[in-house]
C-alpha cells in the first residue's frame, strides 16, 4: 500500500516541479524584458537623434526635436505613408524654422529609408539615406560616405524645379543617375519629391501657428 502512495506522490511531484520551473522562468523573462525595455527605447532614441542631426545641424535649432512632433495621416495618393508621418519640428527662439521627417523609396533591393528636412519656406535643408540594401559599388552611391550625389537636394524646392525636373536625366529630369544603377537614384528622387509635395499640401498643419510665409 505504501508503495502505491509513493508512486502517486512522485507522479504529483513532477508536474509540480515542472510548473514551478516554468513559473520561475516566466518571471525571469518578465523581469529581463522590463529591465531592457528602457535601454532599447533609449538606444532607438539615440539612433533617431543621430539621423535627425544629419539633416538639421545643432546650430539651426535650440529645442529638443524628439519632444516637438506632429503626426499626420496621408491621403490615398501618398500610399507610402499609410501609417502616418511623424514630423520633428526644429525651432529657433520659439519659431519653427524647419521640419524633419522620414520618407521611403523602393529601390532595386528593397526599401530605402531616407531622412529629409525642409525649411519653413519649402526648400530642402538636407537629405540623408539612413538605411538601405542596395548593391555595393553601384546603388550605394546614395550614401554620403560614398558620393556627394545626395547633397544635390540641398536648397531645392518645388518652386525652383518643375515636376518634370524631379527625375533622373535618363527620364528627362535634372538628377544624375548612376552607371549601371538607375533604379536606385530614380527611387530616391521620387521619394524626396513626394515628401516635398506632402509638406506643401500640409504646411499649415505641420508648422502650426508658426506657419507664415517667408
Amino acid at each position: 500500500m505504501s508503495g502505491s502512495v509513493d508512486i502517486k506522490q512522485k507522479m504529483a511531484y513532477h508536474p509540480l516541479l515542472l510548473g514551478g520551473i516554468a513559473l520561475i522562468a516566466g518571471a525571469m523573462l518578465v523581469f529581463a524584458d522590463a529591465g531592457t525595455r528602457d535601454q532599447i527605447a533609449e538606444r532607438q532614441a539615440e539612433d533617431l537623434r543621430a539621423s535627425l542631426t544629419q539633416v538639421v545641424a545643432d546650430h539651426e535649432h535650440d529645442n529638443k526635436l524628439l519632444e516637438d512632433t506632429v503626426v499626420l495621416h496621408a491621403p490615398l495618393e501618398f500610399s507610402d505613408y499609410e501609417n502616418g508621418i511623424t514630423f520633428y519640428r526644429a525651432r529657433l527662439q520659439g519659431k519653427v524654422v524647419a521640419v524633419s521627417f522620414q520618407v521611403i523609396a523602393m529601390g532595386y533591393s528593397g526599401a530605402i529609408n531616407i531622412m529629409m528636412s525642409v525649411r519653413s519656406n519649402g526648400s530642402i535643408m538636407g537629405v540623408r539615406v539612413i538605411s538601405h540594401a542596395e548593391t555595393p559599388g553601384l546603388g550605394d552611391k546614395i550614401e554620403v560616405a560614398k558620393s556627394t550625389w545626395i547633397d544635390h537636394f540641398s536648397g531645392l524646392s518645388l518652386e525652383e524645379q518643375s515636376s518634370a525636373q524631379w527625375a533622373v536625366k535618363k527620364d528627362g529630369g535634372a538628377f544624375d543617375q548612376f552607371s549601371g544603377a538607375t533604379i536606385t537614384p530614380r527611387a530616391v528622387v521620387r521619394a524626396v519629391h513626394k515628401g516635398l509635395l506632402y509638406f506643401k499640401a500640409h504646411r499649415a498643419e505641420i508648422l502650426g501657428e508658426d506657419a507664415t510665409d517667408d
